[in-house]
């Protein structure tokens, strides 16, 4: 099990997914709703939605190490594993969120570009803009969702006592 000055490595990472993906969560929405926010905002926002994506594997695989390091101490334990069931849940759903952002990020790029042109003739990208939108908001609430979700079992797992 990696550990930072004797910590294990999971609850330190566990910040960067509370923090980030939340904080992505917001700002997702924000600039699915207001496009003019989506111009000048889209990289930070891509920014901090990657690293807190990104962040869901690297958490769960330490926290993997750090249960098989538990249950080795003091067995198998179901707070721990309901725990990790619901990390194992929040992979999928964050992954999706990130995709979608990237997705806005694209066919708002692409709507802006067709609502610039001289005659403009279709509304594919500014239609599909809003579906993709629709799409962001709704992934970014169950993001939202399945990560306090997640954190709070494992806080009840912490507070309990379980592998002190």
């Amino acid at each position: 099990m990696l550990t930072i000055d004797g910590i294990p490595l999971h609850p330190l990472l566990v910040h960067a997914v509370v923090v980030l993906l939340p904080l992505a969560a917001l700002t997702s929405v924000a600039i699915a709703l207001v496009p003019a926010w989506r111009r000048k905002y889209a990289w930070p926002v891509l920014g901090v939605t990657l690293a807190g994506v990104a962040a869901v594997p690297v958490a769960k695989q330490a926290g993997e190490d750090l249960m098989a390091s538990l249950e080795a101490k003091v067995g198998p334990n179901p707070a721990i594993q309901a725990h990790a069931d619901f990390g194992t849940t929040l992979l999928p759903i964050a992954l999706g969120f990130g995709v979608a952002v990237i997705a806005l990020l694209v066919a708002g790029r692409l709507a802006d570009r067709e609502r610039q042109a001289e005659a403009p003739t279709t509304k594919t990208w500014r239609v599909i803009s809003v579906v993709v939108s629709v799409l962001v908001v709704l992934l970014a609430v169950g993001t939202v969702y399945q990560t306090v979700r997640t954190g709070h079992s494992g806080s009840e797992v912490v507070w309990s006592g379980v592998g002190s």
